[in-house]
């Protein structure tokens, strides 16, 4: 594995969403509402960044079953707030094919927020499915696997510090 985004690049990346989110809503209320599982490291530092009144949730959205093959997304929104006539930002930790954030974008709009938009802290390039574009980036990042920051493989990783592309020989089927 080699570093891809030092842990000091994720810091000032975490920063510059938090200040893009606060330059975005000011001292406005607003609902933060995390993609489990991925999201949680992002999630607290991020939400310790931002000053205005929130309420935070989250939301389990899985379409991963086994290491890397992809199934049908499964959202579970029972540790989510009520989002009517609230702003809210989900945060997820990647944006890769974006089927996830489409899905939860609609799946949010039916409960009657006054506005949704989208953090996520890496958007991977040339991978996209969906017409729709996360609000606010992090980091842009080539096509490779990556762990760390709450992103994993195979449940591990996600307590790095940083975000690590995975070598081939390290992706065991």
């Amino acid at each position: 594995m080699r570093t891809l985004i030092s842990e000091s690049e994720v810091r000032e990346g975490v920063q510059r969403l938090a200040s893009e989110i606060t330059a975005t809503y000011g001292d406005g209320p607003l609902t933060i509402v995390g993609v489990l599982t991925g999201s949680v490291v992002l999630l607290a530092d991020m939400i310790r960044l931002l000053t205005m009144p929130l309420r935070v949730g989250v939301v389990q959205a899985s379409s991963y079953r086994g290491a890397t093959s992809r199934g049908p997304l499964v959202i579970n929104s029972d540790l989510m707030p009520d989002i009517a006539q609230h702003d809210v930002v989900i945060v997820d930790d990647i944006f890769d094919t974006g089927n996830t954030l489409a899905e939860l974008i609609e799946l949010m709009q039916k409960l009657g927020p006054t506005s949704v938009r989208t953090a996520v802290l890496l958007r991977k390039t040339g991978q996209q499915e969906v017409a729709i574009k996360p609000d606010f980036v992090a980091f842009e990042i080539p096509n490779e696997f990556v762990v760390g920051y709450g992103l994993d493989y195979r449940d591990e990783y996600r307590n790095l510090p940083y975000v690590g592309a995975l070598d081939p020989e390290d992706l065991r089927s």
